[in-house]
C-alpha cells in the first residue's frame, strides 16, 4: 500500500511528492486545524474519540442524555433539532437529517444499528419520534414527510423501509415529480416486530403488538397483534393463535410456517 502511494502520479503524469499532505497540513490556519481534528475524533476508533464525541454533542444536539454512545462517522444534519434520551446508542455510520424544528427525537434505550437512514424530509411537517428501547437495524431507510412514530420496545430488523409518502402518477403527459404525492403520518406500535426487508408505505399503520413476515410490503393498515406476511401482506393470524386466518392460505388446520 505505501509503494502505491509513493509511485502514485498525478494526471499529468507527474511523480507526486510523497510529502504533500504533510506540507498541506503545514498550511492549515486555527480554525482549519480544528475542523480537521474534529474530523479525525468524529470518525475514529477508541475510547477517548467516543468519549469526546459525546461531549461534542452535548454542546451541539438539543438534549443528549446520560449513558448515550455515538459511533464513527455519524452525520447529523441539523443537530439542534435532534434529541438523544438517555442510554442511546448510535452506532457507525449513521445518518440523521431534521429538516424541520419537530425534528428527530430517541427515546430512553432507542438502538440504531450501523448504517441507519432517518430523514424527516419536510421543512415544515417532517419529524420522526421513536420509542423507549426501540431497536432498528442495520440499513433501515426510515422517512417521516408527515410524521412517523414508532412506540416503545418495538424491534425493527435490517433494510426495512418505511415511507409517509408516494409520488402520484396518474397523468402520462407530465413528469412523476411535478404531480405531488399523497402524504400522511405512519404510525408504528408498540411492542411490533417487523422482519427484515420489510417496506411499509404511506397508506399503512402497524397496530400495536403487530409482528410483519420479512420481505412484505404493508400497504394498509395492520390491527393490533395480527400477524401479517406477502406482497401486498395480509393478515393470517392473530398472536397466541395456530391456525391462520384465511381459507385461501394453507389449510385451517395447519400452522403458520415461521418466516418472521
Amino acid at each position: 500500500m505505501d509503494a502505491f502511494f509513493h509511485s502514485a502520479r498525478s494526471k499529468t503524469g507527474t511523480k507526486m511528492n510523497s510529502t504533500f499532505f504533510t506540507e498541506a497540513y503545514a498550511q492549515l490556519t486555527v480554525a482549519d486545524l480544528e475542523a480537521y481534528h474534529r474530523a479525525v475524533f468524529l470518525n475514529m476508533e477508541g475510547e477517548l474519540a467516543a468519549q469526546k464525541r459525546v461531549e461534542y454533542y452535548r454542546g451541539v444536539l438539543r438534549h443528549v442524555g446520560q449513558n448515550v454512545t455515538i459511533g464513527g462517522s455519524v452525520r447529523f444534519v441539523n443537530p439542534q433539532w435532534i434529541s438523544l434520551g438517555d442510554n442511546v446508542q448510535v452506532h457507525d455510520r449513521c445518518t440523521l437529517i431534521a429538516q424541520s424544528e419537530k425534528g428527530i427525537t430517541l427515546a430512553e434505550g432507542a438502538r440504531l444499528k450501523h448504517g441507519v437512514y432517518l430523514d424527516t424530509e419536510s421543512a415544515t411537517t417532517g419529524y420522526i419520534t421513536i420509542g423507549k428501547r426501540v431497536y432498528i437495524g442495520t440499513g433501515c431507510c426510515l422517512h417521516g414527510h408527515s410524521g412517523l412514530e414508532i412506540g416503545d420496545d418495538s424491534l425493527l430488523a435490517q433494510n426495512i423501509t418505511i415511507t409517509p409518502y408516494s409520488h402520484k402518477f396518474a397523468d402520462p403527459q407530465k413528469i412523476i415529480y411535478a404531480q405531488g404525492g399523497h402524504q400522511r403520518k405512519v404510525t408504528i406500535g408498540r411492542d411490533c416486530y417487523i422482519g427484515m426487508n420489510v417496506s411499509v408505505l404511506w397508506s399503512a399503520d402497524i397496530g400495536d403488538g403487530a409482528v410483519i413476515g420479512a420481505g412484505s410490503v404493508v400497504v394498509q393498515p395492520i390491527p393490533p397483534y395480527a400477524v401479517a406476511v406477502g406482497v401486498p401482506a395480509r393478515v393470517v393470524k392473530k398472536r397466541g393463535e395456530t391456525v391462520v386466518a384465511d381459507s385461501k392460505l394453507p389449510s385451517s388446520r395447519t400452522a403458520v410456517p415461521p418466516v418472521y
